[in-house]
């Protein structure tokens, strides 16, 4: 398999069901997977930018973990693409370290899939949040590979062990539809 980078968003992963079900998931199955956490590395937000691009030019594919969170992904890992993904290195023109990278979206949302529609509360379908990861694989030359998504994960729905057994459950399903993806590149 290629070299995967998977790089966790979430701001409180030791907080997390889903998010941190999904990656250990990912660990057992696909050792080989360089995970990520920037919630441990960078809990001051500063960001070794050399080390993370060293990274990013080790990998053939990169897949962003996270929840989303106010329908983007979370504020850590804005900061990282921001300080990674640097003039010079990703884009402009001598930027094209990332050029033919594959790049893939793995994320849970609180909400159910229900209220992602036009006729829903949010009054957007789920693709419909995710044009500017596009035009970034468009600006860095990344090929984009598409999106793993779970919705209905949220912490209110935390309130029995059932019900943090049944988001584990969705979470372990959710690692293995993006392991197929991942096999499928």
């Amino acid at each position: 398999m290629k070299n995967i980078l998977i790089i966790s968003g979430h701001t409180n992963l030791a907080a997390s069901v889903a998010n941190k079900t999904i990656l250990e998931t990912l660990n057992e199955r696909l050792p080989e997977a360089e995970i990520v956490k920037l919630d441990e590395l960078y809990p001051d937000f500063k960001i070794d930018v050399e080390a993370e691009q060293q990274k990013l030019l080790r990998a053939d594919i990169i897949v962003l973990q996270f929840p989303l969170f106010w329908y983007s992904a979370p504020s850590i890992l804005e900061r990282w693409m921001e300080e990674t993904f640097r003039h010079g290195f990703s884009h402009g023109s001598t930027g094209d370290k990332l050029k033919d990278k594959k790049l893939i979206l793995s994320f849970t949302t609180g909400a159910p899939e229900t209220l992602y529609s036009r006729e829903g509360a949010m009054g957007y379908a789920i693709d419909e949040f995710l044009p500017c990861y596009k035009a970034v694989c468009r600006l860095t030359q990344l090929e984009y590979c598409g999106s793993v998504y779970t919705c209905g994960i949220s912490y209110g729905n935390r309130t029995t062990p059932e019900l943090i057994e049944q988001q584990k459950g969705a979470s372990v399903e959710h690692a293995e539809r993006l392991i197929r993806l991942l096999e499928a590149l």
